[in-house]
C-alpha cells in the first residue's frame, strides 16, 4: 500500500523541524563554548551533523539563528514552571527566588554574553533581551508581593530596578568569576542583600 501524500508531507515537516532544533542546539552549545565570539556557519554545521546548506535552508542568516536560539532558551526557562516557594514566608521566598535565579544565570551566562556583545543594531535581539529582563522583574513582583504591597507605585518601581540590577547575569558572573565565590556563597550574598533591601511585609502577611 502506498503512503498517503499528506503523511509524507507531515513526515518531511517533522524531520525538518527536528533538523532545525538540532541546529539551534548546536548553535547554543558552541556559543556557550566560544562566548562572546559567534560561531560560524561551518562550525555550527559540523556540530549539528548537517551541511551549511541545511542551515541556510532554515535560517536566512546567522542573526536569524541567534534570534531562534534566544526564543528556544527563553522557552526552556519558562518551562521551569511557576516560582517555587511563592506561598512561603519571607525568607523562604527570598531563598527560593535567589537559588532559581542563580541556576538560570549559570545556564544563561555564556549565551547572554554572546548576545550582548553581538546584538549590534538588531531590533529582534534587543527586544528579546528586554523580554528576558522583564521576566525577571515579573517573577520578583510575584515572589515578593507582600513586600511590594507596602510601597507606593514609584518606590515599588525603584525597588524593582534596584533588585533587577542586583540580580543581573553579569552581577552573578562577577561573584562567581572575579570574587571566586561558590554557587552557595553567591546565593548567600544575594539572599542577605535582598533581605536588607526589601521592606517588611504588611502586618499579618507572611
Amino acid at each position: 500500500m502506498s503512503t498517503p501524500k499528506s503523511a509524507k508531507i507531515d513526515g518531511r515537516r517533522l524531520r525538518s523541524e527536528r533538523t532545525k532544533q538540532l541546529i539551534i542546539e548546536a548553535y547554543i552549545a558552541l556559543a556557550e563554548e566560544m562566548s562572546p565570539r559567534v560561531p560560524t556557519a561551518a562550525e555550527i554545521a559540523e556540530r549539528a551533523g548537517y551541511s551549511v546548506r541545511s542551515i541556510f535552508e532554515r535560517f536566512p542568516d546567522i542573526r536569524a539563528l541567534q534570534v531562534a536560539a534566544i526564543d528556544y532558551s527563553l522557552a526552556q526557562v519558562s518551562a521551569l514552571g511557576p516560582p517555587r516557594g511563592a506561598d512561603g514566608d519571607r525568607m523562604t521566598r527570598i531563598v527560593s527566588h535567589v537559588r532559581t535565579r542563580g541556576e538560570t544565570c549559570e545556564r544563561w551566562l555564556p549565551l547572554w554574553r554572546s548576545l550582548i556583545v553581538n546584538q549590534g543594531d538588531s531590533p529582534e535581539i534587543k527586544a528579546r533581551i528586554r523580554i528576558a529582563r522583564d521576566r525577571v522583574t515579573d517573577r520578583m513582583e510575584m515572589m515578593f508581593t507582600p513586600e511590594f504591597s507596602t510601597l507606593p507605585a514609584e518606590e515599588r518601581r525603584q525597588m524593582l530596578i534596584a533588585l533587577e540590577a542586583l540580580t543581573d547575569v553579569e552581577s552573578w558572573a562577577r561573584m562567581r568569576e572575579f570574587f571566586g565565590l561558590s554557587f552557595d556563597e553567591a546565593c548567600l550574598v544575594w539572599t542577605q542583600t535582598i533581605a536588607r533591601l526589601l521592606p517588611k511585609p504588611a502586618c499579618g502577611t507572611a
